[in-house]
C-alpha cells in the first residue's frame, strides 16, 4: 500500500493504490473526477481561509458522494470512489441523500392521465422492441399509482422521448459510450417530463451484453414523474445502472413508497407480486444466503444484494450482486473463495458460477457434478474452503461432503453427518466461511465459531457479529 499526493490548483487529497485496481486509477484523471462531482454533486471551485486550512470543496463533495453511495467516508479520492465514478449511470444530479427522494411537491403532474411520444428510434433495436420497452417502462409506474399513459404520434406530449448524442439542445450534453446513459426532466413546462437517451450507448431488449432499454427508461420516467435519486442500493431510482431481467422485474418497495407519496396508491390486484424490499442488517431475524471472503474482504449475500466488509471500514457497503458480477445469479445458495486460484464460486440450484475479480471464469457455469457431487444433490446449502487443508466442505441437508481442490476429486468416506463433526449444530447450515484462523458456520440467525483443526466450539454468536447494525 502506498500514498500518492496529487495536487490540482489548491486541492490536495490522497489515493490509496491497490495493484489490482491500479488500472482504474490510471484510467481516470483528476479533471474527470472533478467534472463528475461538478455534474452530479454541485461541486464549485472556492477560495478563502477554509480552503487554505485544507477544507476544500473537493474534499467535502467527495465525502458527500461517499455518504450517498454507502462508501467509506474519507473525503479522498480512493479506489472504491474512483470505481463508482466509472460506473454507467443516469445523468440527473444526486443532490439529495435519502431513501426515496423527490424534486419537491411542486414538481409533480397535477393530472393523472399523461401523454408520451417517441420522437425517433435507436438503430440498436427494432421499432417494435423500442415501443414495447417504453410502454413496459411506463407501466412500471402505472401499476402502483392512479397514473395512466397514452401514446400520441404527433404534437407535444407531456413526456417527449428521443435518442440523441452529445450536445442536443438542452445544455446537458451527453459524453459518448459507457458513461451517462440518459437523463430526464422533472414535471413542468417546456422540457419538463422529457426523457433523452444517449444513442452512443448500445441499447438492448433483454440481453445483458448491452444496456437494457427498459431498465434505463423505467428509471428515467421516475424522474419524469417527479422522483429524484434514491440512496438505497437495489432501488430503481439508484443512480448507477445494474442489469435486471425485464421479464421478472418488480418495482422495489423504496420506489413504490416514493411514487405513491406523490400520486397516491392504486388498489393492488391480488395477483400482483409484492414489491421486493432491500435487506436490512438491523433485522435480527434475517438469515443470510451465503458468506465468503474475497481478496481480503468478507462478502455477505441476501436475495439480490450483497454487503462488502473491508478490513479498514466499520460500515459494510451494500450493493446489488450484479453490480459486482453482472452475470452472477441472485438468491444464491452458497459461496466460497479459493485463494490459490483467486476465484470465488457461487452456487444456485444445480449450477456453479466462478469469478476472478469481477470477471467470469471461462467454462462456467458448470453443474454440481463437476465437483464430484452426486446427481441426486439438487442444491448446496453452504460451502466452506479450509485454507489449511485445501479441502472444501459442501453442506447438503444434515450431511456434508469434502472436496480435494488440488486433486479435483471428492474424498472417499463422505457424506458424513454434520452434527458428528460440528458440536452443537442440530439445524441446517445456511452459510460458512473462515476468518483469522477460525471457522464460522451459520445456522438460521446464529453463527457458530469453531477451531476446525480440533473441532472445538468456542462461541455461539448472532449473525450480526460481523455484519453489524450501524443505526444509532
Amino acid at each position: 500500500m502506498c500514498h500518492i499526493i496529487i495536487t490540482e490548483l489548491i486541492w490536495e487529497f490522497s489515493i490509496c493504490v491497490d495493484p489490482l485496481l491500479s488500472h482504474v486509477i490510471l484510467n481516470i484523471t483528476i479533471t474527470e473526477s472533478s467534472n463528475y462531482l461538478k455534474k452530479f454533486f454541485n461541486l464549485t471551485e472556492e477560495e478563502g481561509p477554509a480552503v487554505r486550512r485544507g477544507i476544500s470543496p473537493l474534499n467535502k463533495k467527495l465525502a458527500e458522494m461517499q455518504r450517498f453511495f454507502g462508501l467509506k467516508i474519507t473525503g479522498s479520492l480512493d479506489a472504491d470512489t474512483l470505481a463508482m465514478m466509472k460506473k454507467p449511470r443516469c445523468g440527473v444530479p444526486d443532490e439529495q441523500v435519502a431513501r426515496f427522494s423527490i424534486f419537491g411537491n411542486n414538481f409533480k403532474w397535477q393530472k393523472r392521465s399523461l401523454t408520451y411520444r417517441i420522437e425517433n428510434y435507436t438503430p440498436d433495436m427494432s421499432v417494435a422492441e423500442v415501443d414495447y420497452s417504453i410502454d413496459k417502462a411506463l407501466q412500471v409506474w402505472a401499476k402502483v399509482t392512479p397514473l395512466k399513459f397514452q401514446r400520441i404520434y404527433s404534437g407535444i406530449a407531456d413526456i417527449m422521448i428521443s435518442f440523441v448524442r452529445w450536445e442536443h439542445g438542452d445544455y446537458n450534453s451527453f459524453d459518448g459510450p459507457g458513461k451517462t446513459l440518459a437523463h430526464a426532466f422533472a414535471p413542468g413546462d417546456g422540457l419538463g417530463g422529457d426523457a433523452h437517451f444517449d444513442d452512443d450507448e448500445f441499447f438492448t431488449f433483454r440481453s445483458n451484453r448491452g444496456v437494457v432499454l427498459f431498465i434505463v427508461a423505467a428509471h428515467e420516467f421516475g424522474h419524469s414523474l417527479g422522483l429524484a435519486h434514491s440512496s438505497v442500493p437495489g432501488a430503481l431510482m439508484y443512480p448507477t445502472y445494474s442489469y435486471r431481467n425485464p421479464d421478472t422485474f418488480v418495482l422495489p418497495q423504496d420506489d413504490v413508497r416514493g411514487i405513491q407519496y406523490l400520486y397516491g396508491e392504486k388498489d393492488p390486484s391480488v395477483d400482483d407480486p409484492k414489491p421486493p424490499t432491500t435487506p436490512d442488517v438491523c433485522d435480527s431475524t434475517m438469515v443470510l444466503d451465503a458468506v465468503t471472503t474475497h481478496r481480503g474482504e468478507i462478502i455477505f449475500f441476501k436475495d439480490s444484494f450483497l454487503w462488502r466488509s473491508y478490513p479498514q471500514s466499520q460500515t459494510p457497503q451494500q450493493s446489488l450482486i450484479r453490480s459486482l458480477w453482472p452475470s452472477a445469479p441472485v438468491d444464491i445458495d452458497a459461496a466460497y473463495e479459493n485463494r490459490q486460484l483467486d476465484t470465488v464460486f457461487l452456487f444456485k440450484g444445480r449450477k456453479v458460477w466462478a469469478f476472478t475479480g469481477n470477471q467470469p471464469v471461462r467454462g462456467y457455469p458448470k453443474t454440481l457434478t463437476a465437483f464430484g457431487l452426486p446427481k441426486a444433490v439438487r442444491k448446496v446449502d453452504a460451502a466452506l474452503h479450509d485454507v489449511n487443508s485445501g479441502k472444501t466442505l459442501f453442506f447438503v441437508g444434515n450431511s456434508y461432503f469434502s472436496y480435494d481442490e488440488s486433486r479435483k476429486t471428492m474424498e472417499q468416506g463422505y457424506p458424513r453427518l454434520v452434527n458428528q463433526a460440528f458440536t452443537g449444530l442440530t439445524r441446517r447450515v445456511t452459510a460458512a466461511f473462515q476468518h483469522k484462523g477460525f471457522t464460522y458456520i451459520y445456522s438460521g440467525p446464529y453463527m457458530y465459531e469453531y477451531d476446525l483443526g480440533t473441532g472445538t466450539l468456542h462461541r455461539v454468536l448472532r449473525n450480526s457479529y460481523f455484519l453489524r447494525c450501524t443505526n444509532s
